[in-house]
């Protein structure tokens, strides 16, 4: 709702929010169109890649397109790829299978997203695009129907709701267009969603959640361009889920799991999953001698093509993750990202220069349709759903008829389901016992959040909110007994009370959004939909390092 005060206002041409690789290509491709146009770009992270987090092995075609010379000027820890390995895994062993063909990586490059996304920033700014880093959009501005901007850089609400001394109320910051790049689960695309309709006629969007450590190893250890995967234990066969290790840079090594949050059981911690992965003996044979710098997590889009929606309101566009073009089997979404946030800022240039027949709204998402992002993202669509439909053995042999018989074109699509629908009751799930981390490969979630660096300040509202607190109790503790203190990889939610042997009287929640990551997993995976994530002030949340 818009707040009644007297705000400052900018008009540009394009307003973008969101600082990832999508966001930044749009910027940079706008000013390569369309050099006279006002473009300003808005992040909610203290600086860009702030917030950035990915295990990320780039595929280059889309950074082809948009800066043909980039190799002769790369971004950091930029490191060729040199040899793929796609591991089945057992409790003990580790079992070499075929590549498949979406995962050869000949031609990409093992980064860090974090330092990509700096990289590009500085070249947007070269072209005389506006970048205010530390400036969260917390409100669309819809007027008429139509979207024309946002209010960004609200600062000084205290924790009780009230205006405090430093109160600031914002920026209106309007644009003609305004390009949404918030990637996955953006807050204010959750709501364009809703008021826009823009999920009808296409299936639920599904999502997984993406935990990633920097490790640095010793050099014994460090085989420069390693990709390699894996999938089987520590996941049950009804859940999907697997895990990186990508070895960049001078004796670094990306590590990450993921788990897809469609997963059936309460009891499983994906944070605790993580850290069991780890103390497989394939894996601590790689980490053992090295030392933890950096963790981080982040939900990831996983619906794939079916689950794209509408890309356009009056006045405004989705690019991106916050669209959903991760394209999962080949574990990569920054390069069809780049290429929607390119395609948009083509059709936006040619609509600033009057030329635009027919208008941006129906010519951005006629170009994507045309593009290598929509046909790449159609030929896999049927790949995540058949392990959610047949689990990990049945999916794995549909994944094989699927890429070497229909050659992504089965005569179906497959649908998907809501996440948080997924749940059984508490009572009816077998509880997982993890061990005790062992502070050499595996550790807890409170020394992790540390190492995100990830602080809040602490005198304004919670930004993870109930929107009814009543329900907390007979649904999420009397039903499932409360997932969020699992599911969260922050130690963000505490049921605590007698019951739950940590304190005395009737259960209560506590929420520590100062620990917050800005994963979005609980606005995802809680059963009653309870839960919403909201921006806090611009600036808060983690402040990923260099290598992430």
């Amino acid at each position: 709702m818009a707040e009644d005060v007297a705000r400052e206002a900018m008009e540009f041409d394009v307003l973008i929010v969101g600082g990832g690789p999508a966001g930044l290509a749009a910027a940079i491709r706008l000013k390569q169109c369309a050099p006279d146009a006002s473009v300003c770009l808005v992040e909610k992270g203290s600086e860009i890649g702030a917030h950035i987090l990915s295990g990320a092995v780039l595929e280059p075609r889309a950074l082809d397109e948009l800066i043909p010379d980039w190799r002769d000027d790369p971004p950091a820890l930029a490191t060729p790829a040199a040899e793929d390995a796609f591991m089945f895994l057992t409790a003990t062993k580790a079992y070499k299978l075929p590549t498949p063909p979406q995962m050869h990586n000949h031609g990409n490059y093992i980064v860090s997203l974090g330092n990509v996304c700096r990289w590009l920033g500085a070249k947007a700014e070269a072209l005389g695009v506006e970048i205010y880093p530390g400036f969260a959009a917390s409100e669309t501005l819809i007027e008429d129907g139509q979207v024309k901007g946002v209010v960004a850089g609200v600062m000084g609400i205290e924790k009780g709701g009230e205006k405090g001394p430093n109160y600031q109320p914002g920026m209106e910051l309007r644009a003609t267009y305004t390009v949404f790049a918030e990637g996955c689960r953006g807050s204010l695309t959750k709501q364009l969603m809703a008021r826009y309709n823009l999920r009808d006629g296409v299936a639920p969007q599904t999502y997984a959640i993406g935990m990633k450590e920097l490790w640095e190893i010793p050099k014994e250890n460090h085989k420069p361009g390693l990709i390699w995967h894996s999938t089987g234990w520590p996941m049950q066969s009804d859940t999907y889920g697997g895990s990186w290790l990508y070895m960049l840079g001078e004796n670094m090594v990306s590590i990450g799991f993921v788990i897809g949050l469609d997963y059936p059981n309460p009891w499983l911690a994906p944070f605790e999953e993580f850290q069991r992965f780890k103390t497989h003996p394939a894996v601590r044979k790689m980490l053992e001698g090295g030392k933890r710098i950096a963790y981080g997590a982040r939900a990831l889009n996983e619906g794939g093509f079916q689950a794209i929606p509408k890309l356009v309101v009056p006045g405004g566009m989705l690019v991106g993750d916050t669209a959903g073009f991760l394209n999962v089997p080949k574990i990569k979404g920054t390069h069809t990202s780049m290429k929607s946030g390119m395609v948009a800022a083509e059709a936006i240039a040619t609509a600033l220069a009057g030329e635009a027949r027919p208008p941006v709204l129906e010519s951005y998402p006629a170009a994507l349709r045309e593009s290598w992002v929509w046909s790449e993202l159609q030929s896999v669509r049927n790949i995540r759903p058949a392990f959610a439909k047949f689990g990990l053995w049945g999916g794995l042999v549909n994944a094989a008829l699927d890429t070497y018989v229909f050659r992504g074109k089965a005569p179906w699509t497959m649908t998907h389901h809501e996440d948080h629908a997924s749940l059984r009751k508490a009572a009816d799930a077998p509880r997982i016992e993890y061990p005790k981390p062992d502070g050499v490969v595996s550790f807890d979630k409170l020394s992790s959040v540390f190492l995100a660096n990830t602080n809040h300040e602490e005198d304004q509202p919670a930004h993870l909110k109930l929107r009814d607190p009543k329900e907390w109790g007979p649904v999420n503790w009397e039903t499932y007994r409360s997932p969020e203190s699992r599911y969260c990889p922050a130690g963000v939610y505490e049921a605590v009370g007698a019951e739950a042997g940590n304190g005395e009287g009737p259960m209560r929640l506590v929420i520590n959004a100062q620990n917050c990551v800005h994963c979005k997993t609980c606005d995802i995976k809680d059963p009653g939909q309870n839960i919403d994530w909201c921006t806090p002030e611009g600036g808060g949340g983690p402040n990923y390092i260099g290598g992430m």
